[in-house]
């Protein structure tokens, strides 16, 4: 892989880094819970994958708060 193709990597995986964590606070959390949000999200994933419709009800939470974030 060439430099500029690193560096092309390394910047989208910064921005993708930066979204998340906006997430995180547009959720509420704050700085210090980081304990929590692992747990959230480790026990969130091994939910999702055997459960269709628990993806469902959480991907429907979360285009509504995005949503709300727009008004």
């Amino acid at each position: 892989m060439n430099q500029l193709a690193i560096s092309e990597a390394r910047k989208k995986d910064t921005r993708e880094k930066i979204a998340l964590g906006g997430l995180v606070l547009r959720a509420g959390f704050q700085a210090g819970q980081h304990e929590l949000l692992l747990g959230l999200l480790v026990d969130g994933k091994r939910r999702l994958e055997r459960d269709e419709d628990e993806r469902a009800r959480l991907v429907a939470i979360g285009a509504e708060a995005l949503d709300h974030g727009r008004d």
